[in-house]
């Protein structure tokens, strides 16, 4: 049987595709998902059933978004003008993540979905990247997502690695913060040119890694096997 993978919504206020608030996701999520051999299940934003989700479902992918955790939540006294939220959103994916980090739940997260699974292992966030990393790439990259926005060059050794292959990794770059420093217990997998943070996981557990791209478009022959990891972990 295929084991069910929970995937985190967006949602988007009145406007578009309807006049009342909804929930969206790309189909690229789902679809990844489904070709690496899981069930996706998606999760509307009821932080109270956090846990009857978990219940149900094998795995937690974290996903992306047009938007930013709250500096507050991370200890900052300041907030960056280029900063957005989504409050409900952000108080639904932490209660997940934290309680998935609880259980030892796979977890896989996904560009903003890293950030957040970031902060709930404790850590801090870049507000800005062009702001505070000198020489820092266009993380926002101009071109399309569905095509390479610049390399990673991936941690010897972690999960990752081991996963993908190791190396250099071509990928897409949709984002403006980053994983600022490295909480106790957390590894960094990936690094950009400019040194900026993209990916961290867990060592120990049975499978806990974000990634700062967005592994759902392809991009390169590791980002399936992500998703395929993370099913295997599911079903173990």
């Amino acid at each position: 049987m295929r084991p069910i993978i929970g995937i985190t919504l967006d949602a988007e206020e009145p406007g578009g595709y309807s006049k009342l608030p909804w929930y969206a996701l790309r189909r690229n999520y789902a679809s990844a998902v489904a070709r690496a051999g899981g069930l996706p299940m998606l999760l509307p934003h009821e932080p109270d059933l956090a846990e009857a989700y978990l219940d149900r479902i094998a795995a937690l992918v974290i996903t992306g978004g047009a938007f930013d955790v709250d500096p507050a939540l991370f200890g900052a006294i300041s907030r960056h003008p280029s900063v957005t939220t989504k409050d409900g959103r952000t108080a639904f994916e932490l209660a997940v993540t934290k309680a998935a980090l609880r259980r030892d739940l796979p977890i896989l997260g996904i560009c903003g979905g890293q950030q957040l699974l970031h902060v709930a292992l404790g850590g801090t966030l870049i507000q800005h990247i062009a702001d505070e990393v000198p020489g820092a790439l266009a993380h926002e990259q101009p071109n399309p997502r569905t095509e390479p926005g610049h390399v990673v060059r991936v941690t010897p050794g972690t999960l990752l690695a081991r996963v993908t292959g190791g190396g250099e990794l071509l990928v897409n770059s949709a984002h403006h913060q980053a994983a600022r420093d490295v909480p106790a217990g957390v590894v960094v997998n990936a690094l950009a040119p400019d040194g900026v943070i993209e990916g961290i996981e867990v060592p120990g557990r049975r499978f806990c890694l974000g990634v700062q791209w967005h592994p759902e478009y392809a991009i390169n022959p590791g980002d399936p096997l992500l998703f395929q990891a993370l099913v295997e972990a599911a079903g173990t």
